[in-house]
């Protein structure tokens, strides 16, 4: 059997092919994807279950054309092979390398930027409006999850199509629920048959024939969404104004293809927006994913004919994994503790606290502002809510984080996973802007850990506190300092000296300590630990700024607004006048790449704060190398 994924560059090629073709074609396809994921790395088990759909969705719609716009987007890797990517696929998530999320400026088939949820239905809207504005004969297609669906920005999406009138198909990819064979031959035969030509004109008729005859009409209604709904909710979604149509079982190209031709129908019809339930199963088709999708959502490299292996020598402890621990520790101290997570039990580190607290467990979906007002709910009633949620998560949030919280100053911890670069998930999942957002809110406070151990410290002090307060810290493992047991508490508000030096003081927020000590050491400069971006410890930047001759400040945020400005502003507000240096991450978006190649392109290794400190202080810098190192 001749290949045919080596001759499909387009989806142009892919239209050429018979329609008995396809399931090869997929078969292939799920191969290559296998075997490419386990040599990079990435997201497994959604690109697994979305072969067949994507292949659909491009063998009946005229794309680039015809405008596919993926929510999430950690599910179009198929997508991105079908479209001229496959010979790239090996650099994927590399630094030079392709996204693995749609892109823009990557190919003209990645028609929207995704990579948080929710955003697709919003996207392809405006995007099917558009081309009726502009008088263009197009279609537009939003993939959305059924996980995505939890958030309040789909259904303002749904609100708005209902009544716009645009060419709009909304694909539900749904894989949490499955079908059994004798439903799921039903269910393909209602949705074509609910697809097709004469079940819409048949429609269209009894309602034109009925309309003379109210009560009739209203019977013939309520008889059609029973009729429906025995089978199928289609009821919320035609409530917004949708033709909804399926379940379908989203690995049978027999189901997809006829019933996504009849759709396209409708649409160049002009006969409201649709709305097609897909059903898929994460992993599909390797065995080992299928039976833990979880696992397999994001390896690293791995054999496909072995599976996933643990490692020989336990790797250091992460940030999740000492947030995860200190919770339990902190739930069975104090009762009030309440852990809240948008739809991150696993990535936050949650996983033991829900086992251990069911009951104080609460996931509340992809709905990171509703999950913030349901913290400052609970805290208003006298609970210590802790919010557990990645920094560039948090954004969704903002407007509840100024208004519900803050402004009430209600004792809220926010636990911020992800702080900084993440590397390979690259920019659209980067933390790069918390400090800068959350310093200029009054009532708020926040911490920046340098390491394990004090990551755990200033969880407790900040569960401590009676207004809300952040605790940022970065994906994986930091210097490796074992936090202790107990739940000791570090000063609020207070850093200290880690290294005394002369002339120059370096100071330093969070896990860039480590590099910031080397380079001071090479300097013969102070080095601080601040710990806190707000509230400064205004007594130690007092007491550096009297006895030295410059500052330099180091953070791994950005510099806009971040913890070098707060510095600059107290020493202003001080009156104290002496030269300031400022390293972090610049005014730019990081694009994905290893970690630690990342920091060291934007001069945040320590060769990097030695070099820059020396161009800038050369003339300051003493030969005062190996001065004490205050522990």
């Amino acid at each position: 059997m001749s290949s045919l994924l080596t001759h499909i560059d387009a989806p142009a090629d892919l239209r050429r092919l018979a329609r008995p073709q396809l399931p090869q074609l997929a078969q292939e396809l799920r191969g290559f994807l296998l075997d490419s994921v386990a040599r990079t790395g990435g997201h497994l088990s959604s690109n697994l279950g979305t072969v067949e759909l994507t292949i659909a969705l491009h063998y009946v719609f005229n794309t680039p054309e015809d405008r596919l716009v993926w929510d999430v987007g950690h599910q179009t890797y198929p997508h991105k092979i079908l479209t001229g990517r496959r010979d790239r696929m090996h650099s994927l998530r590399q630094q030079g390398g392709i996204s693995g999320f749609p892109r823009r400026d990557e190919s003209e088939y990645d028609t929207f930027g995704t990579a948080h949820s929710s955003t697709s239905i919003s996207a392809a809207l405006g995007m099917a409006m558009a081309a009726r504005a502009k008088g263009e004969d197009r279609r537009a297609v939003a993939i959305i999850g059924d996980g995505a669906m939890t958030a309040g920005m789909a259904f303002e999406a749904l609100n708005n199509a209902g009544v716009a009138n645009g060419r709009l198909l909304a694909v539900l990819n749904d894989n949490d629920m499955s079908i059994s064979p004798p439903v799921g031959a039903l269910n393909r035969y209602l949705a074509q048959l609910m697809s097709g030509q004469f079940y819409a004109a048949a429609k269209n008729v009894g309602k034109q024939v009925l309309k003379g005859a109210p009560p009739l009409f209203e019977l013939a209604k309520r008889l059609e969404q029973q009729a429906k709904g025995m089978v199928v909710p289609a009821t919320l979604f035609e409530k917004f104004g949708f033709n909804y149509i399926g379940p379908i079982d989203g690995h049978d190209l027999d189901s997809l293809v006829p019933t996504l031709e009849n759709i396209r129908h409708l649409l160049d019809t002009d006969s409201g927006p649709q709305f097609l339930h897909v059903v898929t199963r994460k992993g599909h088709g390797y065995k080992l994913a299928e039976a833990d999708p979880i696992a397999y959502h994001g390896p690293g490299k791995f054999d496909p004919a072995v599976g996933l292996v643990k490692p020989a020598t336990p790797p250091k402890q992460t940030f999740t994994q000492v947030f995860g621990q200190w919770l339990c520790d902190m739930a069975a101290a104090d009762q009030r503790l309440i852990g809240i997570t948008p739809a991150m039990r696993e990535g936050s580190g949650m996983v033991e606290f829900e086992r251990r607290f069911p009951g104080r467990y609460h996931d509340v979906g992809i709905a990171e502002q509703h999950a913030v007002t349901f913290a400052a709910g609970m805290a208003c009633e006298g609970l210590k809510p802790v919010v557990a949620i990645y920094s560039t998560f948090l954004q969704r949030g903002y407007d509840q984080l100024i208004h519900d919280v803050a402004l009430q100053n209600l004792p809220v911890v926010f636990a911020l996973d992800r702080a900084g670069l993440v590397g390979a998930d690259g920019a659209t999942h980067a933390g790069n802007y918390d400090i800068a957002y959350i310093r200029c809110i009054p009532n708020m406070s926040l911490a920046c850990p340098a390491d394990e151990a004090e990551c755990r410290q200033l969880l407790t002090t900040a569960f401590e506190q009676s207004h809300p307060v952040a605790v940022r810290y970065p994906r994986g493992a930091g210097a490796g300092v074992t936090p202790a047991t107990d739940l000791q508490a570090l000063p609020f508000g207070k850093g200290e000296i880690r290294r005394q030096g002369r002339s120059i003081a370096i100071l330093a927020f969070g896990t860039l300590l480590y590099p910031a000590m080397d380079a001071g050491q090479a300097l013969g400069a102070t080095v601080a630990n601040m710990r806190w971006a707000k509230p400064l410890d205004l007594d130690l930047l007092r007491q550096i700024a009297g006895s030295h001759d410059a500052i330099v400040t180091v953070e791994e945020g950005c510099l806009p607004g971040g913890a070098g400005g707060a510095v600059a502003e107290a020493l202003n507000a001080e009156g104290l006048v002496l030269p300031v240096l400022h390293l972090g991450l610049p005014d730019v978006f990081i694009e994905h790449g290893d970690p630690a190649r990342l920091l060291a392109g934007v001069g945040l290794d320590a060769a990097g704060i030695e070099a820059s400190i020396r161009q800038r202080f050369g003339h300051l810098i003493e030969g005062a190398a190996g001065l004490k190192v205050v522990r």
